[in-house]
């Protein structure tokens, strides 16, 4: 099962815009570096695996708990994010992970994708398809075919370190980089809750993969970025950079990740 909200036609042709500019595309630098000697579709494949959750969401754990298991079964080749949406939050649990923009970017791929609303749980792979994320068939079937491709960009990440409240690190990147761009997420690796209210009231959830924080970075061959580490996160908390490189209209092409 999975719950379906509908979002009326022009107001995802507005979210598309919202979203485009909140994350800074419009003022983004075109890259136009290329890799001087490696050809492209021979590096390593990558699967990149977005689920929309929500700790408001019934039918979400399954999912949570599926993405969390694949992602330990391909630990290399897997790459898993968690986006927590608000627009269950109104039920009566405010998912403290929740974020209007990974809404926004949920809505900006299912007006790509051609798909009239948003659900959870939905998973989007390598920014291309979606799919009910509780499905181990399909999540299973998903990974193997694009497992199977190789990917235009390899990314190398270094000098990761984390100071002040911040991760900073270094990259290069190998591979057309022509209409590119380049996203640093930050993972906060697992959080259990206590749900008090809600559909899922006096359960205690455990999520994985979580997304904490992300922004673009100038995507050139070599270059350096930071992400800001948000208050919600621990000392303590294990915490995980990924790099992914996507076309302007989010096709992932690439991606790296490192331990923080």
């Amino acid at each position: 099962m999975y719950k379906r909200i509908i979002i009326p036609t022009v107001a995802f042709f507005l979210m598309g815009f919202v979203f485009m500019a909140f994350y800074g595309f419009g003022d983004a630098q075109k890259p136009t570096e290329t890799s001087e000697t490696t050809p492209v579709d021979l590096y390593d494949p990558i699967v990149v695996l977005e689920l929309f959750t929500s700790q408001g969401c019934s039918s979400c754990p399954p999912a949570d708990a599926l993405l969390r298991k694949v992602q330990q079964q391909h630990p290399e080749k897997v790459f898993a994010l968690s986006y927590h949406v608000d627009y269950w939050n109104y039920i009566g649990w405010e998912d403290p992970f929740s974020n209007s923009r990974y809404t926004q970017k949920q809505s900006f791929y299912n007006r790509k994708l051609g798909y009239r609303g948003n659900y959870t749980p939905e998973v989007i792979v390598n920014g291309q398809e979606h799919f009910v994320g509780s499905s181990a068939s399909k999540m299973n079937a998903k990974i193997s075919h694009y497992g199977s491709k190789k990917a235009e960009n390899k990314i190398n990440l270094s000098n990761v370190n984390r100071s002040d409240g911040a991760i900073t690190f270094d990259f290069n990147v190998l591979g057309n980089l022509e209409n590119k761009v380049l996203r640093a997420v930050l993972v906060l690796d697992e959080r259990t809750t206590s749900v008090k209210r809600g559909e899922n009231r006096n359960r205690t959830l455990t999520n994985s993969n979580i997304v904490v924080a992300e922004n673009y970075v100038d995507l050139k061959t070599s270059g350096s970025g930071k992400v800001t580490v948000p208050a919600l996160v621990g000392k303590s908390d294990g915490m995980t950079l990924m790099l992914i490189a996507e076309t302007e209209n989010m096709d992932v092409t690439g991606a790296t990740k490192s331990k923080v």
